[in-house]
């Protein structure tokens, strides 16, 4: 039995910001668009190599090693601080807020399980008018590991004061939702970018093709 959860957090990169606009930036430095994709998996792939490994992973310092690497250290570091310093100016999806108010309305906690500085984070919920909505930024600073390692879920539940039972995590990546179930956490899929979460991952709770749609399956979980 699934009981709706009283904290639900939600991964940040793709899941409430868009990151598409940081193809313009690799554009702006000589860089094809397409970079985007394969860069962003290598930073994440580098920096959960570094988290097994049992080494930090700072944010910033691992996405300039990756797209240093990714366009064969042919940017120059001004043209690598332009492209990273972007991630500061991303958008939210428009499903974003309403998500973000439902859940506020129905009584839970809403936080933000992210990779990003718990600062830089923070700027970018008041920047797109969110920061009303949360309660607890949680960062893989903060925690030492990087998701899906399950002490980050854990080190989150402490933080946002719930037995891990009754915190959900809201993503759009499979894998992340695997982490959080995997740790004895709740999960919310939202099918946006995967558009299925394929059979190698434990399955989210509920699943959606928005977040509000998870927002309002989860809070409805009995």
């Amino acid at each position: 039995m699934a009981y709706p959860p009283n904290v639900v957090l939600f991964d940040v990169l793709e899941t409430l910001i868009d990151l598409d606009p940081l193809a313009l930036r690799l554009e702006k430095v000589g860089q094809p668009a397409t970079t985007l994709a394969p860069w962003f998996l290598r930073f994440q792939r580098d920096a959960m190599a570094l988290t097994l490994a049992g080494d930090p992973a700072p944010f910033e310092a691992v996405a300039r090693e990756a797209l240093r690497t990714e366009t064969k250290y042919t940017l120059s570091e001004r043209d690598i601080e332009y492209v990273v310093e972007g991630f500061a100016t991303l958008p939210t999806f428009d499903d974003a807020a309403p998500a973000l108010r439902q859940l506020c309305e129905a009584g839970a906690s809403v936080g933000c399980l992210t990779v990003n500085s718990p600062d830089k984070t923070r700027r970018f919920l008041e920047g797109a008018g969110l920061s009303r909505f949360v309660d607890q930024v949680v960062t893989a600073q903060s925690a030492g590991v990087w998701k899906p390692h399950p002490n980050i879920y854990h080190f989150a539940a402490k933080t946002m004061e719930t037995p891990i039972e009754r915190l959900a995590l809201v993503a759009v990546h499979a894998w992340d939702c695997h982490g959080a179930k995997r740790a004895g956490a709740l999960a919310g899929w939202c099918a946006r970018l995967e558009c299925r979460p394929g059979d190698v991952f434990v399955p989210a709770d509920v699943t959606g093709d928005s977040l509000v749609e998870v927002a309002d399956r989860l809070m409805s979980l009995h």
